[in-house]
């Protein structure tokens, strides 16, 4: 199985979950309601409608007869959409050392046809080298075993493989100078982190730019950020906030409007990616 289809069974999950509700809230029943009658909790409705647990066939079939939904042209393709949605995707054989709220994203970033990030703490994930992923993660790992340590580069660099695959999704990504400045390893690690940025800025599908210490206060006052877009028509835009342990997902208009006017005056305010790859090619000559 390729990465794009596992991905896509989590794209699968939001929409399939996203046409329950609509059916649900246009039939005027409510989330208790619908738990009753496929032998569940209202917040399992409630999971279920965000795509964040698998679907029984059995509980999506009770609620389309619950809604309504009898006709077999309706029901076949929703059906079709939970048996997809149910796919495991790769990073499941990462699941012992990827926290749950993390898998969502995994399988959202591998779908989206266009990503957006603001990074303050340290390069982005999708742009680290090995050995500054391996620093990274030592530095946050706590009591993880060497073994652990390894699992979850491997995992970090199973992720990059997304900017060059055929298919891959454009990627924007604003770092604040303060991700390059922090050091990770060694002053060869750190050498060796710009001259991979500088690189991969070249790719056609990647778009970097720096947030320089000179530009003073910035649009990205709130933190690090990540906007998903994805090539369904019907699937909105997400914004993803990762915490110290959970995250959240936004994709209410509203929301995900801030978001996204936060990232066009950063990429407006921010030096361009000519001028980025000189402000690295600067940061280089200093390490």
């Amino acid at each position: 199985m390729s990465a794009g289809e596992s991905s896509g069974s989590v794209v699968r999950r939001i929409l399939l979950g996203s046409q329950l509700r609509r059916l649900r809230e246009s039939r005027g029943i409510t989330r208790e309601q619908a738990g009753y009658s496929i032998r569940a909790s209202e917040s399992k409705i409630s999971r279920m409608e965000l795509g964040r647990v698998s679907f029984k066939a059995r509980d999506v079939e009770d609620l389309l007869t619950l809604y309504g939904v009898t006709d077999e042209a309706e029901r076949g393709p929703l059906l079709d959409l939970a048996k997809e949605a149910n796919v495991a995707g790769w990073w499941h054989s990462y699941s012992d050392v990827l926290p749950g709220w993390f898998q969502t994203y995994v399988g959202l970033e591998g779908a989206a046809s266009l990503i957006r990030v603001y990074e303050v703490q340290f390069v982005h994930g999708l742009l680290q080298t090995e050995a500054y992923a391996h620093a990274v993660v030592t530095r946050g790992a706590g009591k993880l075993s060497r073994a652990e340590v390894e699992r979850r580069v491997a995992l970090r660099l199973e992720r990059q493989k997304l900017l060059v695959s055929e298919r891959g999704p454009r990627f924007h990504c604003v770092l604040d100078e303060a991700a390059l400045r922090r050091p990770y390893g060694d002053r060869a690690v750190m050498r060796g982190q710009l001259e991979h940025l500088i690189e991969i800025s070249e790719r056609a599908n990647v778009t970097l730019q720096v947030m320089p210490f000179s530009f003073g206060g910035h649009s990205g006052e709130s933190g690090s950020f990540a906007l998903l877009r994805f090539p369904e028509s019907d699937l909105s835009d997400v914004v993803y906030l990762e915490q110290l342990t959970s995250a959240l997902y936004l994709d209410k208009r509203e929301e995900v409007t801030q978001y996204e006017k936060a990232m066009e005056r950063l990429q407006k305010d921010s030096p361009s990616p000519a001028q980025t790859r000189d402000l690295l090619r600067g940061l280089l000559q200093l390490s």
